[in-house]
């Protein structure tokens, strides 16, 4: 795991080693246990090291192949390296025990079709000295990230995006649709733009290469196109999920997990007691102790017979105040809730005990972990007539859950896209009239995420349009810590056999996730598995927003002739919903976070002279 950056120039001019530098100087968290630099003319690399594999210098990079034709800098893990080192080592010696060396070899081997032998997260680079062409590559659903900013003088790319702005040396506006999606649809990363105009991501499943100072961008992966024969059985899901994670324990560092008390990441720790015998586990939690929703400290502790090395920690409204240049900072772009804020304060408990990290993220947008989901999938029974189904399933959900969100949710997509834009300006009417009028018909989340006509397609395209923003932030918080976070559920085995699946196998009567549920049996604590809430991280930010520090920072904020000034908000509005907030009428805590994200935000750059942000 590590940090990645590089330029190319287009018009004759020579990299130059100070600006290779500054990138690397921007992102060393990602990176701390060594640095390397590799200079070619028109070429550049930098590469930032968190050993995790082979930990000696034999891991260095950029590393080079043996005959010295091939450069590379890489960042992830190739979880099956060893059965690829075997595979090859016919045709290759290898000099190391790193996965960065097969990964190398196997692009000797097999070229671009090497992407298609991978198990694992990764964004990597490859320069061809011979042919002078670069190939950069992305993992199959996002794990990894990879911006880049090309004009027609140079193409600049890196792990983050502060490395590239310090060196563009050129004003840069914010990319206006989406800061739109983030505050009408609270999305954001769903497609190749971020929050700074003319800075793009390398989508997942892409591949970019650079010939003849020509660049081409390709899809190499479609988890569509992959869909592979479903699980015959809930042991043949059991034994894949198990697999997944064996495959992430292998480190030379230690492994710990981030353990929420949901059926997800506690299905990775029961796997590791149960299946792998990992006693000395270290986990590590956010707890809330005052709050009788959110809290999850009885399921955790289910645990605690098993596990002697469990650690917890509380996030505040004081510790939030505390923390946000810090926070902000480790994310950069605006985020829409403070459930980051958790997950951000577990890594930085985990910093000093472990390396590496496992989590559940992914599973929700597999087993349709979010109940939403029940409207598409109510959606699909209504739309082909399968209404004994229907009333079945609604029935169960009602009784279930004691709720009609998802029937909320169900009438929601079948709406016209226009109607559904319509109800989002309603609810979120502090949005600027002008600013919304200028782009609502540019906004692709309405179309790409709640219009899917079946459970699966909902499935599919939330892989496609909205896991990404999860993996950005947990990248974005494991590594502002010096952490490589993995995600067993994301091993492309998995996934692609469990979206082959029937809908009754991931919704049978009103619970989601139904053939994990029945593939952990006795193996989970009952009271896990049969859990049917579903919370992840989330805080008490409805009520920091009522006390201080945070009520007069927030105040301070909402007053101020920036925010005013900004033009996508109506800042009376605003001010009027904050003190519906105070008094308890409403829970406007999410809009709340947006606006003072979206704020300090502009902030940032105003106050930071190495970057320079001018707005439209």
């Amino acid at each position: 795991m590590c940090g990645i950056c590089g330029i190319v120039t287009f018009n004759e001019k020579h990299v130059l080693d100070n600006e290779i530098q500054l990138m690397m100087g921007q992102m060393k968290h990602r990176g701390p246990d060594s640095e390397g630099k590799f200079i070619e003319k028109y070429i550049g690399f930098g590469h930032l090291r968190l050993s995790i594999l082979d930990l000696s210098s034999d891991g260095h990079q950029p590393m080079f192949s043996d005959d010295n034709r091939y450069v590379i800098i890489y960042n992830g893990e190739i979880y099956n390296y060893i059965e690829l080192k075997l595979q090859l080592s016919s045709i290759f010696s290898f000099r190391s025990k790193t996965d960065t060396e097969v990964l190398l070899n196997s692009y000797r081997y097999w070229g671009k079709k090497c992407l298609d032998h991978f198990n694992g997260m990764f964004a990597f680079a490859i320069f061809d000295r011979k042919h002078k062409s670069l190939f950069l590559a992305r993992d199959r659903f996002g794990i990894k990230p990879l911006y880049y900013y090309l004009d027609c003088e140079r193409l600049i790319f890196a792990s983050e995006i502060p490395p590239i702005l310090s060196v563009l040396k050129k004003p840069v506006i914010p990319d206006e649709t989406s800061i739109f999606d983030y505050l009408m649809f609270n999305r954001t990363d769903h497609g190749d733009s971020t929050f700074f105009s003319g800075i793009k991501k390398l989508q997942h499943g892409h591949y970019l290469e650079v010939s003849n100072n020509k660049v081409s961008i390709n899809r190499w992966y479609s988890l569509r196109q992959k869909l592979s024969e479903p699980f015959s059985t809930p042991s043949e899901f059991n034994d894949t999920l198990s697999s997944a994670v064996s495959l992430r324990l292998r480190s030379d560092v230690p492994v710990g997990v981030c353990l929420s008390g949901g059926l997800d990441s506690s299905s990775i720790v029961s796997i590791l007691l149960n299946n792998y015998h990992k006693k000395d586990l270290n986990t590590f939690s956010a707890v809330f102790p005052s709050s009788e929703t959110i809290n999850e400290f009885n399921y955790i502790n289910e645990y605690n017979s098993e596990i002697s090395n469990m650690h917890f920690t509380e996030p505040t409204g004081e510790t939030l105040y505390n923390d946000f240049d810090s926070f902000l900072r480790a994310q950069f772009e605006p985020v829409p809730s403070t459930s980051m804020y958790a997950q951000y304060k577990v890594m930085e408990l985990a910093k000093d005990k472990v390396v590496v990290t496992l989590d559940g993220q992914g599973a929700d947008e597999q087993l349709a972990g979010y109940h939403y989901f029940f409207g598409f999938y109510f959606k699909y029974l209504l739309m082909n007539c399968m209404f004994n189904k229907l009333f079945n399933e609604t029935f169960h959900y009602i009784k279930l859950h004691r709720s009609t969100y998802g029937l909320q949710m169900f009438l929601y997509f079948m709406l016209h896209n226009r109607l559904k834009s319509m109800i989002a300006f309603n609810k979120r009417n502090y949005i600027s009239k002008s600013f919304f009028n200028e782009n609502r018909n540019l906004s692709s989340i309405p179309s790409n995420l709640y219009s899917s006509t079946s459970l699966k397609n909902g499935l599919l395209d939330h892989f496609e349009y909205k896991l990404e923003h999860l993996l950005k932030w947990e990248d974005r918080n494991s590594m502002w810590f010096s952490l490589e976070a993995r995600v067993p559920f994301l091993d492309h085995r998995l996934v692609e056999k469990t979206l082959a699946l029937s809908p009754d196998m991931i919704i049978n009567k009103g619970r989601t996730k139904y053939i994990l549920r029945q593939a952990l049996n006795n193996i989970l604590p009952e009271i896990i598995r049969n859990r049917k809430d579903k919370i992840g991280f989330v805080t008490s930010e409805d009520e920091w927003f009522r006390l201080p520090p945070l009520k007069d920072f927030i105040s301070d904020i909402l007053h101020s002739t920036s925010f005013q000034q900004r033009g996508y908000i109506d800042h009376q509005k605003a001010i009027k919903i904050y003190g519906k907030h105070l008094d308890g009428s409403v829970n406007a805590s999410q809009e709340i976070w947006k606006w003072i994200n979206l704020e300090l935000w502009f902030q940032m750059f105003e106050n930071n002279s190495r970057y320079v942000l001018d707005h439209k």
